[in-house]
């Protein structure tokens, strides 16, 4: 799993992780057991790699298991259930997102630019991990259980409500008459363009890039002439 934005895939309670994989050899058998927490990381990498497969379908825990060359209950030994392995790739989706977003709104006092910046860092982080996008506009989570798109709905309900905040600054600051409903429309735009771009991304087959002649979108959506 790659992504120019953030670290390597970890999840919050990775190092926590101290059962063993029966799978793992003993020594002598020339295979390296996995440290503690490591088979965690793998099988999410695993996991986010098959979702790349433009046009996979379902993912099971059996094919899963192929993938990794080991048995399921290896896999459960470190995830309760398949819906806890896609509880860990949206928390890295999560982490990775909003540390950028705390960064920005430490690092770039102007409020427009942070909209700006804020806009392109979702789209690239989505552009760098196909298989987190899917996860992202929810098209791998079809078939699986409910509280995972709507811990996705929430995921851009706070991307809105950052939009509307920044947006809000603005507008005040350039004596708008309405800047909080201003603001609640232009962030409820913008976070739908940003939907769009992804699920078209998804629904591509990973051809059409989200980052797609953005600073022409951003200059539509997020004129600096009205911020």
């Amino acid at each position: 799993m790659t992504s120019s934005a953030s670290e390597p895939l970890h999840t919050a309670d990775a190092t926590s992780d101290t059962g063993h994989d029966a799978d793992a050899a003993t020594p002598g058998t020339g295979r390296k057991r996995p440290k503690p927490g490591e088979r965690r990381v793998q099988i999410l990498q695993a996991l986010a790699t098959m979702l790349e497969q433009p046009g996979a379908e379902r993912i099971t825990t059996a094919a899963l298991a192929a993938q990794l060359e080991v048995s399921e209950a290896a896999l459960y030994r470190h995830f309760a259930s398949k819906a806890q392995m896609f509880e860990g790739l949206i928390e890295f989706i999560e982490q990775s997102i909003f540390g950028l977003v705390g960064q920005l709104g430490d690092r770039e006092p102007d409020a427009a630019a942070r909209s700006r910046k804020l806009v392109t860092l979702l789209l690239q982080f989505g552009e760098k991990n196909p298989g987190m996008t899917r996860v992202m506009v929810g098209d791998a989570l079809v078939f699986e259980n409910e509280r995972l798109q709507q811990r996705m709905n929430l995921f851009f309900d706070k991307i809105e409500s950052t939009l509307r905040q920044n947006l809000r600054e603005a507008a005040v600051l350039t004596g708008t008459a309405t800047p909080t409903v201003d603001a609640q429309a232009d962030a409820s735009v913008i976070t739908a363009f940003c939907v769009g771009r992804l699920q078209r991304f998804a629904r591509s087959g990973f051809k059409r890039p989200p980052t797609e002649s953005l600073e022409h979108s951003l200059a539509l959506l997020l004129p600096t002439e009205h911020l």
